[in-house]
């Protein structure tokens, strides 16, 4: 509960952001094209709180948070003494009345790019790249890759994650090779690796890079407690709580969450024992594994359950800061060239 209603805070918190960096645009712009805005809302319905500047402009905070409004000065909407008809909207040139009504779209769009070059300022967490498997024959077990090193770089750019990782070796497309340095696991030694690309396949829209390169990262392991339950799913059916650990099924002990998930799997509406471990008494419990069907027709047993991960060890953890000017140059990496 205390989880959904920070998330509902928190969306309440940004959706106001954003109404106000957009009501702004509008009202900034049409102050300096000469229009009296006669109030500035941010929110619909009832005011929370009001304030008239000395500008006379009304500011105000209503109570539904879905949206603002700028009201400008309008002979359409109402009469106007002539005194003030050259403030009105309606009276200013077309490229004024544009501007105005495009400026709060420009201002969310030069906001986004604000808020994004504080993010990577400020600095994000992140995790090392450190391969965790390597397939046998493929790409990478060819060039020398093996389990637990640490890309360090790749054709002279470094890489500090995963997502640089992948920027890098995407670029790499229809090329012959492809170098890298990495931290050997067993030395500590840096050491230089080249990947052969010539019969390299690659399909960006159904396949990951790495995955055809023959390399998984690191990821801590799952445990054999349960974490999370589906509703009204299979496991709850079968009594199981959350933080229930897994000890056997069908009587046969388990040390792995993936025997788990095989045994799972291979026993669409067929029933199963699982016996778990809940404090300090054990429970066996009949589970009947739901049939569910994938894309290629197979069928497969679905309980409904999942366990958590082991914490990430500390040394695969960073901490990634870009100065005043690498986060531009982060951006439009991540976005793609101009």
């Amino acid at each position: 509960m205390m989880g959904l209603l920070w998330n509902l805070g928190a969306f309440l918190l940004a959706l106001g952001i954003l109404i106000a960096v957009h009501e702004f645009g509008h009202f900034w712009v049409a102050r300096r094209c000469g229009v009296f805005v006669e109030k500035f809302s941010i929110g619909f319905g009832k005011s929370l709180w009001r304030k008239v500047g000395k500008d006379g402009t009304e500011y105000t905070i209503a109570m539904i948070p879905l949206g603002g409004y700028v009201k400008m000065l309008d002979e359409r909407v109402e009469a106007v003494p002539a005194e003030r008809r050259h403030m009105a909207f309606n009276n200013k040139k077309l490229w004024q009345r544009s501007a105005i009504v495009a400026a709060g779209p420009i201002a969310n769009f030069l906001f986004a790019i604000f808020a994004y070059w504080i993010v990577f300022l400020v600095g994000l967490p992140a995790v090392k790249p450190v391969i965790g498997e390597v397939a046998p024959q493929s790409i990478a077990a060819e060039a020398g890759i093996v389990p637990g090193m640490e890309l360090k770089s790749i054709s002279g750019l470094k890489t500090a994650d995963w997502e640089s990782v992948n920027m890098a070796m995407i670029s790499h497309i229809g090329d012959e090779s492809m170098s890298l340095t990495a931290r050997d696991p067993q030395s500590g030694m840096i050491v230089d690796r080249t990947l052969d690309l010539a019969h390299w396949s690659f399909d960006p829209e159904s396949e990951r890079v790495l995955t055809t390169l023959g390399i998984t990262p690191f990821y801590p392991k799952f445990t054999l407690i349960i974490s999370q339950l589906v509703e009204d799913g299979a496991a709850i059916r079968a009594g199981l709580r959350l933080n229930d650990k897994i000890v056997a099924v069908d009587d046969q002990p388990v040390t792995t969450w993936q025997q788990v998930v095989d045994s799972v799997r291979s026993h669409p509406e067929q029933a199963l024992t699982i016996t778990v471990k809940r404090g300090e008494e054990t429970v066996s419990l009949p589970l009947t594994p739901a049939a569910k069907t994938l894309d290629n027709g197979e069928v497969i047993g679905y309980a409904g359950f999942a366990s958590a991960r082991d914490p990430w060890p500390e040394a695969n953890l960073i901490h990634l800061q870009y100065g005043p000017i690498e986060p531009s140059a982060k951006r439009q990496s991540a976005l793609g060239s101009w």
